[in-house]
């Protein structure tokens, strides 16, 4: 394997890290690695075939959730090779990373994988009797709120935190602001990303609820980020539920 575009932000740098040399091609939200330095080839949602095409990569890495079908489509009917990976949970993650990394793209395993592995294994929940409840919003106008079948649920369940939508019939629901507070969460958690709440732009919804500010690359991400996920995640939540609680 020569010559790689990925479609996927987490992707991206999952084949950077492991083997900088291989990528040709990443999408306009590509941000890491910091030094990335490759051609550039639209968004996510609307990536530009003829120039993916132009490139002529031996593959293209994409996610079922992140693209769309028709531009998939569209490269497989260009003559080009397209991995798609659909990741749901922690566990599809790792194995998936393994068979895209090796048998897609022909690298030996690499090292921060097992690590990644390693970091997850050693997750314990957050210090406390009781589990939290969590509203989990990644936009605002409207919110929408994770759902059932996330990764970033079944991230946030291994520590301790269980999202009140987990059983809605959407992944991605739009839940009116009146129905969350009503919902009555342990805690409040805002990514910052895909939507960038900060501590001016989220918490202020949600009066008398502990707000959890937490990195939406950590979150949502899968690849080497997830080394140091698990450790940066606790200390967040567990930072916004200790201070919620003494506030209370």
């Amino acid at each position: 394997m020569r010559r790689v575009v990925s479609l996927v932000p987490s992707l991206t740098e999952a084949v950077a890290v492991t083997a900088p040399g291989l990528l040709a091609g990443a999408t306009d939200w590509c941000s890491h690695p910091a030094d990335l330095a490759v051609e550039r080839i639209g968004g996510t949602k609307n990536p530009d075939v003829h120039r993916i095409a132009a490139l002529a990569p031996d593959l293209v890495i994409a996610n079922d959730e992140e693209n769309r079908r028709p531009d998939l489509h569209a490269l497989r009917a260009a003559g080009l090779a397209v991995w798609v990976t659909d990741i749901r949970t922690l566990d599809q993650a790792f194995s998936s990373l393994h068979r895209l990394l090796t048998a897609g793209c022909g690298l030996p395993r690499p090292a921060w994988l097992d690590a990644a592995e390693a970091s997850w294994a050693g997750v314990r929940p957050l210090p406390g009797a009781d589990r939290l409840r969590a509203v989990v919003p990644i936009w605002r106008r409207p919110w929408m709120v994770l759902g059932r079948d996330t990764f970033a649920g079944d991230l946030l369940g291994r520590l301790g935190v269980d999202l009140i939508h987990a059983g809605h019939p959407e992944r991605y629901p739009a839940v009116p602001l009146p129905e969350l507070l009503a919902a009555e969460a342990d805690l409040v958690v805002l990514p910052d990303e895909p939507y960038r709440f900060t501590a001016n732009d989220g918490p202020e919804a949600f009066p008398g609820v502990p707000a959890a500010l937490v990195s939406g690359r950590h979150l949502t991400w899968y690849g080497p980020s997830l080394v140091e996920a698990p450790g940066l995640l606790a200390a967040q939540l567990t930072r916004a539920s200790v201070h919620g609680h003494e506030r209370r």
